[in-house]
């Protein structure tokens, strides 16, 4: 568990710097894959399963949900 918490922890630092120069729905899609991904990665670690493949699916629904956000909120 203490891995999980110091790779989210990078993670988040990461995104964060990353962010600078980036187009709005870049900014959303990265937060919501990010948050996605840490998500995923606390439940599959709480529920027994594979906390990387809920890393993977969280990010990648966070990413989706964070680009489809971000094209609702420009209509």
């Amino acid at each position: 568990m203490k891995q999980i918490v110091l790779a989210l922890t990078a993670i988040a630092g990461l995104t964060l710097a990353g962010c600078s120069g980036m187009s709005t729905t870049e900014q959303r899609t990265l937060s919501g894959g990010a948050a996605g991904a840490a998500g995923g990665a606390a439940l599959g670690a709480i529920t027994g399963g594979s906390a990387t493949t809920g890393a993977l699916l969280g990010g990648a629904l966070g990413a989706g949900g964070g680009y489809l956000y971000d094209q609702s909120e420009e209509d």
